[in-house]
C-alpha cells in the first residue's frame, strides 16, 4: 500500500526504503558505541589507598563530589574533559597540571635539593620523565575494585584539597561570588570528584599506549601527547569527505531534478490542488492565536541576547559588569545556563508555532484547536519560568535534596530539572497530538498524504529523542551522562531538527504553490539520507576524550565528516531560494509576498555551510579537537551554526507568520523593521566572529599548543594581551546584534501581533 502511494505521487519507493536503511545502520552504530561506554568507561573505584592501605576515599565520594558538580552548574563555568563553559577552568586539566607541578616541585628537592625551576634543562628533562613515568602507570585492580595511589598522588591530592576549597570559596573563581560552595563536605568531596577525572587523564588504559580519555588534555609535564589514533583518523576522516562529496557532486550533476528545482513546478498545475492558496487563505481562530506564541518567543529572544551580551562581558571584566560587582546577584554560571536554555525555548517556540500554523493549511482545523493551542502556551511560560526560577534557587543551593527535579540539573544544554524535563516532555507529546488532529484528513489525500506523513515522523523524531535525558542520574559515571546528553543534543541539532527544518520549508514552498508535492517530498527524503547518513553515527565526535575507545574516534571523525556534504549542498538551495526571489509573475506571486522569508532561508543556507559545515568541520578533526575543544574556536562554531541555522530559521518561521496573519496595510507597517533587523542580526553575527571569536580562538589553539591545554584556560592568557583586546571588540559585533538585530525583530513581532490580533478572524490576502 505504501509503496502504491509513492507511485501515485510519482516517486520511486527506494527513497524510503533507503531512508530506513540509514536510520537502521546509524542507530545500531550507535547503540553499539552506548554499549561500549557502558564496558569501557573509566572505572570508579570502591576505595582510594595509598602505599599503606589507608583509605583516601571512596567511590561514594567520588560520585558524591560529581553531584556537587553538577549541582552548582560547574559545566556552565568551566569544563570536564573539555565540555562545558568557557571562563573557569577545565578543571580536570587544571587539577592535572597542579599535580605535575607539585610533583615537579617534591622531586627536585628530594634528588637535587633545589626547587624545581632552579634546575638545568636536563635535570627538568630527568624529573619530567619520573613525574610521567609515577603517572602512567595503571594501579587500578579490578578484582578488588581499589585503586592505589602512590605518594605523588597522595601528595598532591593533600594540597589540592586547600587549593580548589580557596577557589570556591574566597572569591577566586572568575564570575563566582564569594563563598559560592561553601559547605567543607561538598567541597572535600568536589575536589576527589576532580581527582579521579584527573586520574582518568593520565593514567593509561590496562594493556594499552594511552589513556582512559585518549590523552586528553595535552600536557607534555605528564606525558599527555596526541595518541597515534587521533593523528591517523584526522587523515583518514578526509578521505570520507572528498570522497562524500565527489559522489554527491557527481550525482547531482547526472540528476538534474535534486534541488528546488523549479522545471517541474513551473507545469505544476494550480487548478489540480484542493486548498485555497496563501493569497485567498483565511485564518483558523488557532492560527490567529499563534501571534501570542510569535511575541513569546521574540520576548524570549531578547532575553537571550541581552543576556548573551552580559556573559561576554563577563569574559573581559571576570568579577564585574564595568565596575558593578553582579556575580552576588547573577554568577556567571546561572546566566550562561539562562543564555542556552532561552536560546533553545524562543528558537523551539517558534518552531512549534510553526509545525501549529502550517498543519491545519494541509489538512484542517479540528474542533477545539484553539483551546489546545492556549492551553500548550500557558505549559511553555510555565515551563520557561519555573525552569529559570529553579535554576536560580538550586545555583543558590536554596532547594535542599531536590535540586536535581526542581534546580539546576547540571548537563551543559540539558541544565533544567527533572521535573521540569517531563513536563518538557509531556508539552512537546501534547503538540504531535494537536498536529496529529490537524492533519489527520490529508493522510486519505493522495496529493498529500506523504509529505503529510513526512511532516508528522519529523515531529514525532524532537519528543522521542528527548527521552534519553532521563536515562541518568546524578550519581551516573559521567562518561555515560556524556554519552547520553550527547544523544539529545547532537540527535536534535544535527540530525532531526535538520530534518524537520526541512520539511517546515517543503511544506511552506508546497503551500505557496512553489512546488509540487512531488518535489517536496524528494527533497525531504534526499536531506534525510544525506543529514542522517553522516549525522546518527557522527555524534561521536563529541565523545573522543570523555572516556571511551579509538572506535568512537574512528565512527565520529569518518562519519562528522560526511556531514559537512549535506551542509555544501545548502549553497545550492541558497542559490534556488535566490532565483525564486527574482521570479516577478505578478504582484500576487507568492514568493514576493514572502521575500524576508526566503531572505531569512538563505541566511540559513549561508551560516549553515560556514557556521556548521566550515567551522564545525574544522573543529571536528580529532587533532584540531585536541587541542581546542572548550576553547573559544568551540564558541566560534557555536554561535555560528546555533544562532545562524536554528535562529535564522526560527525567525524565517516567524516572519512567514506575521505576514501570513497580517492584511497588506498591517503588513506595511512592520516590513521595515524586519528588513533593518534581517541586516542587523547578519552584520553583527560576522562582527562578533570576523572581530573576535575566529581571531581569537586561532590564538588559543596556538597557545594550547605551545603551552598546554591547561595554560590556553588561565587567566594569565584569557584576561592579557591580543586575546584579551580581541574580547574587547567584539562588543561591537554585540551591540549591532541586539539594537539593531533583535529589538527591530522584536518591534515587527509585537506591533505585528497586536495589529492583526485586533482583526476579525478572516483575513483577506
Amino acid at each position: 500500500m505504501a509503496d502504491r502511494q509513492f507511485a501515485l505521487n510519482g516517486l520511486s519507493p527506494w527513497w524510503r526504503h533507503v531512508t530506513i536503511l540509514v536510520l537502521i545502520f546509524g542507530f545500531s552504530v550507535l547503540i553499539f558505541m552506548t554499549e561500549q561506554t557502558y564496558k569501557n568507561a573509566p572505572p570508579i573505584p570502591n576505595k582510594v589507598t595509598d602505599q599503606n592501605g589507608q583509605i583516601l576515599f571512596t567511590g561514594n565520594d567520588i560520585l558524591n563530589g560529581q553531584a556537587v558538580f553538577l549541582k552548582y552548574g560547574l559545566m556552565e563555568h568551566g569544563t570536564l574533559w573539555g565540555h562545558g563553559s568557557y571562563l573557569g577552568y577545565d578543571y580536570s586539566a587544571k587539577y592535572l597540571h597542579r599535580t605535575s607541578e607539585i610533583s615537579q616541585s617534591i622531586l627536585s628537592e628530594k634528588i637535587f635539593y633545589v626547587p624545581y625551576d632552579k634546575l638545568t634543562h636536563e635535570q627538568k628533562i630527568q624529573i619530567d620523565a619520573q613525574v610521567s613515568h609515577a603517572f602512567k602507570e595503571n594501579n587500578y585492580n579490578k578484582s578488588l575494585d581499589t585503586l592505589l595511589w602512590n605518594p605523588l598522588e597522595v601528595e598532591s591530592y593533600n594540597q589540592q584539597l586547600h587549593e580548589w576549597k580557596n577557589y570556591f570559596s574566597r572569591s577566586l573563581a572568575p564570575g563566582l561570588p564569594q563563598s559560592y560552595i561553601s559547605d567543607e563536605k561538598e567541597l572535600n568531596d568536589l575536589t576527589k570528584f576532580f581527582a579521579w577525572a584527573a586520574w582518568a587523564s593520565v593514567t593509561n588504559r590496562p594493556h594499552e599506549n594511552y589513556t582512559y580519555t585518549n590523552n586528553f588534555p595535552f600536557d607534555p609535564s605528564v606525558g599527555n601527547y596526541p595518541a597515534s589514533q587521533t593523528i591517523i583518523w584526522s587523515a583518514v576522516s578526509l578521505i570520507f569527505l572528498l570522497g562524500g562529496l565527489g559522489l554527491t557532486l557527481f550525482l547531482f550533476g547526472k540528476f538534474d531534478y535534486f534541488g528546488w528545482r523549479m522545471n517541474e513546478s513551473q507545469s505544476f498545475k494550480i487548478d489540480k490542488l484542493d486548498f485555497p492558496s496563501d493569497i485567498t487563505t483565511q485564518l483558523t481562530p488557532s492560527q490567529k492565536s499563534l501571534g501570542l506564541y510569535f511575541v513569546i518567543a521574540a520576548v524570549l529572544f531578547l532575553a537571550q541576547g541581552v543576556i548573551g551580551g552580559i556573559i561576554a562581558h563577563y569574559k573581559v571584566e571576570p568579577n564585574g559588569f564595568y565596575g558593578l560587582n553582579i556575580s552576588q546577584w547573577f554568577s556567571f554560571s546561572l546566566l550562561r545556563t539562562w543564555h542556552l536554555q532561552l536560546a533553545i525555548f524562543w528558537i523551539a517556540t517558534a518552531w512549534v508555532a510553526g509545525g501549529l500554523l502550517l498543519a491545519p493549511m494541509v489538512g484542517f482545523e479540528p474542533k477545539g484547536q484553539k483551546a489546545g493551542v492556549l492551553v500548550l502556551l500557558g505549559a511553555l511560560v510555565i515551563v520557561v519560568l519555573g525552569s529559570m526560577l529553579g535554576e536560580y534557587l538550586g545555583l543558590k543551593n536554596l532547594l535542599g535534596n531536590v535540586w536535581f527535579w526542581f534546580g539546576h540539573q547540571g548537563s551543559e544544554y540539558l541544565d533544567l530539572g527533572r521535573f521540569w524535563q517531563f513536563l518538557l516532555a509531556a508539552g512537546l507529546i501534547f503538540w504531535l497530538f494537536l498536529m496529529l488532529r490537524a492533519l489527520k484528513p490529508a493522510f486519505q489525500n493522495k496529493e498529500k498524504s506523504t509529505l503529510a506523513s513526512l511532516f508528522l515522523y519529523s515531529a514525532v523524531a524532537i519528543p522521542l529523542f528527548y527521552v534519553p535525558a532521563l536515562f541518568y542520574g546524578p550519581h551516573t559515571n559521567f562518561s555515560i551522562i556524556d554519552n547520553w546528553r550527547f544523544w539529545i543534543i547532537h540527535l536534535w541539532v544535527e540530525g532531526f531538527f535538520e530534518l524537520f527544518a526541512t520539511v517546515l520549508v517543503a511544506v511552506i514552498f508546497y503551500q505557496l504553490r512553489i512546488v509540487s508535492s512531488k518535489v517536496a517530498t524528494r527533497v525531504v527524503y534526499l536531506d534525510a539520507i544525506l543529514y542522517l547518513a553522516g549525522g546518527i553515527t557522527g555524534i561521536a565526535h563529541h565523545w573522543y576524550f570523555t572516556g571511551q575507545k579509538p572506535i568512537s574516534m574512528a565512527l565520529g571523525a569518518c562519519f562528522s565528516a560526511l556531514e559537512v556534504v549535506p551542509l555544501t549542498l545548502l549553497t545550492l538551495d541558497a542559490w534556488d531560494f535566490i532565483r525564486l526571489t527574482k521570479v516577478t509573475s505578478g504582484k500576487q506571486n507568492p514568493v514576493l509576498r514572502h521575500k524576508w522569508t526566503f531572505y531569512f532561508l538563505m541566511a540559513v543556507g549561508f551560516w549553515n555551510f560556514v557556521g556548521a559545515g566550515v567551522f564545525g568541520f574544522l573543529i571536528n578533526l580529532p587533532i584540531i579537537s585536541y587541542f581546542e575543544i572548550g576553547t573559544t574556536l568551540t564558541l566560534n562554531h557555536g554561535h555560528a551554526a546555533m544562532f545562524g541555522v536554528f535562529g535564522m530559521l526560527a525567525l524565517a518561521i516567524i516572519v512567514f507568520g506575521l505576514r501570513h496573519l497580517s492584511n497588506d496595510q498591517t503588513w506595511i507597517s512592520i516590513e521595515k523593521y524586519i528588513s533593518f533587523g534581517f541586516w542587523g542580526l547578519n552584520i553583527g553575527l560576522s562582527l562578533m566572529i570576523i572581530l573576535d571569536l575566529f581571531p581569537a580562538g586561532i590564538l588559543q589553539l596556538q597557545d594550547s599548543i605551545t603551552n598546554g591545554y591547561w595554560h590556553s584556560r588561565e587567566l594569565i592568557f584569557t584576561m592579557h594581551g591580543l586575546f584579551h583586546n580581541l574580547e574587547w571588540t567584539r562588543v561591537i559585533g554585540d551591540l549591532i546584534f541586539i539594537f539593531c538585530g533583535i529589538f527591530p525583530i522584536v518591534l515587527a513581532v509585537v506591533y505585528g501581533s497586536y495589529l492583526f490580533l485586533k482583526e476579525p478572524i478572516t483575513v483577506n490576502k
